[in-house]
């Protein structure tokens, strides 16, 4: 069924709901709201609307599926998928005014939350009270964690302390009717029906429009080491991260990053803090944490013990709260980086930590066979490598049609080494056409048949995860 273009009328029934300040028609907001940090992707709405509850929600849900007007839930616009644009235009609804941390529970480690939060203020918030909500996502210093919720985010801390799925304990959620519920309880065990909540986590904004979110906490820890160590071989560096956990190690951080991703990021943030001799190709990026010092250092000496096995350059021990900060700096603005030396694609690869040794030689054979560059880094402790395809000198006729032919085949690769297409971007728009590889007709149809069960009219971010039959 075709979505309803929005008229005058709709307009004024948006600003009986919203007070008319949170009603934007205007081209500033239009043209906001029309992109993420997904490529250049400009897919305008008709409307923005910016409710400040959750009955306003529940209100605007109401209408839109009874009209059919189509609605993208968004966040920061930090996403990498294009899970935030409205493809159909009909209704950005922007949850920038759901921002308050609405209850730290300390006796049980809980903290209930709205979604517009940025997960930084949160954690900041949350390590002054003595407790410690893990995932951290490189964009953390901006992205709302209702987005992490959609996206189910992990960041370079999920090796050892898990994703966000891990710590949502319930939701609050409108359905696209309208109609409100919470998905579970606020219990660490619950073996009570189907587990909504979890469903609910990383569907991107396709399921429900998440309002409320409960997480559970852990205690703070109180110290950590960080370790750069320089390789001469990429393939090695990749290989000398299973062998830390093989070793009887779990780092708190385990970073890669091949030598471009490195130098391209230290001329973006203008830093001159380590140095980098033409030999040395990767770097592995290694935190360890914990309440006592002296167990970190011989961890951290055990670890430095180990990938001296490799051929490596030497270690760097960051020994002051500046030179962590500065090498977390570099490595959090590596996708900016790459961003801004050319056009590119990042595809968000997940293979059993074993595997990355072979799935980075795959990277580059298929980068010659395809005539592409690729930049890699990623969170090399659970085995999620971003690949970032830069255009370089490809022209625009390989790029829009030999290029996608390049990716499929590498998905079919991951795949193949028991991996899958996204370990913490999501599929959005940019990797729905790619999902028969990691699914078969049956799983995909499933997964149709649940978003026909909570969006018969299919207005709730549309055009995104999957390809309709």
């Amino acid at each position: 069924m075709p979505f309803h273009k929005i008229t005058a009328a709709d307009i004024s029934h948006f600003s009986s709901i919203l007070d008319a300040r949170y009603v934007h028609t205007d081209s500033e907001q239009i043209s906001r709201c029309a992109s993420d940090q997904t490529e250049d992707l400009h897919y305008p709405p008709e409307v923005v609307l910016q409710p400040g509850s959750t009955e306003e929600v529940s209100s605007i849900m109401k209408y839109c599926n009874e009209q059919r007007i189509p609605v993208t839930p968004r966040g920061a616009g930090t996403g990498l998928s294009g899970g935030a644009l409205p493809v159909f235009g009909g209704v950005a609804l922007d949850m920038k005014r759901f921002n308050k941390i609405l209850h730290i529970d300390k006796r049980n480690f809980q903290v209930t939350t709205e979604p517009g939060v940025i997960t930084q203020e949160l954690q900041e918030q949350l390590k002054a009270e003595g407790l410690f909500y893990p995932p951290d996502p490189a964009s953390k210093g901006s992205c709302f964690i209702g987005g992490n919720v959609s996206e189910n985010s992990g960041g370079p801390r999920a090796v050892k302390y898990g994703v966000v799925k891990d710590y949502v304990l319930n939701l609050e959620i409108v359905l696209p009717d309208g109609q409100v519920i919470w998905t579970g309880a606020n219990v660490l065990k619950n073996a009570t029906g189907y587990n909504l909540t979890q469903l609910i986590v990383g569907s991107e904004g396709t399921l429900a429009v998440i309002t409320k979110i409960v997480l559970r906490l852990i205690p703070a820890v109180k110290h950590d080491l960080l370790l750069l160590v320089p390789f001469r071989s990429p393939v090695e560096a990749c290989a000398a991260v299973n062998a830390i956990f093989l070793a009887g190690y779990t780092p708190s951080a385990l970073e890669f990053m091949e030598r471009d991703a490195l130098e391209w990021s230290m001329r973006y943030v203008q830093s001159t803090g380590i140095s980098l001799p033409e030999d040395i190709a990767a770097h592995l990026l290694i935190e360890v944490d914990g309440n006592h010092t002296d167990e970190l250092y011989r961890d951290a000496e055990a670890i430095s013990q180990i990938v001296q096995q490799y051929d490596i350059g030497e270690i760097l021990f960051a020994d002051s709260h500046e030179q962590k900060q500065m090498l977390w700096t570099l490595r959090r603005k590596v996708g900016e980086a790459v961003k801004s030396n050319s056009i590119y694609k990042e595809e968000d690869t997940v293979v059993p930590r074993a595997e990355l040794p072979e799935l980075l030689q795959i990277i580059k054979k298929l980068g010659k066979e395809y005539g592409f560059r690729s930049v890699c880094y990623g969170h090399a402790g659970d085995g999620n490598l971003h690949v970032n395809i830069v255009k370089g000198e490809m022209s625009d006729d390989d790029w829009k049609t030999k290029l996608p032919l390049g990716i499929r085949q590498l998905f079919k690769e991951v795949t193949r080494l028991g991996g899958t297409l996204s370990g913490e971007h999501g599929i959005g728009l940019v990797q729905k056409e790619y999902m028969d590889i990691a699914f078969s007709e049956t799983q995909l149809l499933l997964m149709r048949q649940i978003k026909q069960v909570f969006d018969p009219n299919g207005i709730l971010n549309p055009g995104k995860i999957l390809i309709n039959p």
